[in-house]
């Protein structure tokens, strides 16, 4: 435990002289550095194993086909290949795919925030019989597998003839909200005063319009979980949809996974190049959100 003030003088022990204080001052003073200089060390280790295998992927991306699989591996390429990048929008849709996921993303956050917040909502203000074992039995679905409820839900949407669609990747977040999301939310709501409430109603508006400004950040921090989920969503688009052209991102890495040669070269360079255009949305996401994510988890009562 770190010494807030350095004391005024500390005892050497039995029949040694005590320490006078400006000694006590310097060794308080190299303890505290000698801490700092850990915690310090401690964050650039772990800051290069996060990013080695970030900073490996870009640049094997410039490989060359006789760089790929050279023992022992050289980190930087002798003659960087930026056509890489150009050759993957070439050899498949890549486009199409990344229309495919913004559409399938953007519509499925907005309905997973808009449900999971109305259920929330009236968990934490409506009284109503038997409100706690509901809201027990929503928790208890964290516990259930997504493979688990896999072949029921494909059985429904092909009864349906929603298959080779969007529609089961987009409209069940209308109606199910999300398990976490709403205890995430409930938590955030009971945090409020209901004097709020009744201050609304007394001016002649809606709780929920009282309320909103206040329920920025907890709405940013489950669009931010949301749009992640769907945006990296690989077994949903892969049970339900057939066709090439309707593929998300997610599938067409698969692409290059799948094909022992791309254009000639190894795919390799492809499939990295290709992951680090499909993480860069994500990657923004976060950097310009951070602010609400973090503050919207504090305020929910979610604390490490």
């Amino acid at each position: 435990m770190v010494m807030r003030n350095p004391p005024a003088a500390v005892p050497a022990g039995p029949g040694l002289p005590a320490k006078s204080k400006p000694q006590a001052e310097r060794t308080y003073l190299l303890q505290r550095k000698l801490s700092r200089g850990l915690v310090y060390a401690a964050c650039i280790v772990l800051s290069v194993v996060f990013v080695a295998p970030f900073l490996w992927s870009i640049l094997s991306s410039l490989k060359g086909p006789s760089e790929i699989y050279v023992f022992p591996p050289s980190w930087l390429p002798k003659d960087p290949r930026w056509n890489t990048y150009i050759e993957v929008w070439r050899q498949v849709p890549f486009g199409r795919f990344y229309w495919n996921t913004i559409f399938i993303t953007v519509f499925s956050t907005f309905g997973a925030v808009l449900s999971s917040t109305l259920i929330a909502y009236g968990f934490a203000r409506f009284e109503f019989p038997g409100r706690n074992a509901l809201f027990m039995v929503v928790i208890a679905t964290l516990i259930l597998p997504q493979q688990v409820t896999l072949i029921p839900r494909y059985l429904i949407f092909r009864q349906l003839k929603w298959l080779d669609s969007y529609l089961p990747l987009i409209v069940p977040n209308y109606f199910a909200g999300n398990a976490f999301f709403i205890f995430m939310l409930r938590q955030f709501f009971m945090g409020i005063p209901r004097a709020l409430d009744e201050a609304a109603e007394i001016d002649g508006a809606s709780p929920l319009r009282i309320l909103f400004p206040a329920l920025k950040p907890a709405v940013a921090s489950i669009a931010i979980f949301s749009f992640l989920f769907n945006w990296n969503d690989f077994i949903r688009p892969l049970i339900y949809l057939n066709t090439t052209e309707k593929y998300t991102l997610a599938l067409g890495l698969r692409h290059f996974q799948q094909q022992p040669e791309v254009g000639g070269d190894p795919p390799e360079p492809y499939l990295m190049a290709a992951s680090l255009m499909v993480a860069l949305p994500p990657i923004l996401l976060f950097f310009v959100a951070q602010r609400f994510f973090v503050r919207g988890v504090v305020l929910s009562g979610i604390k490490g």
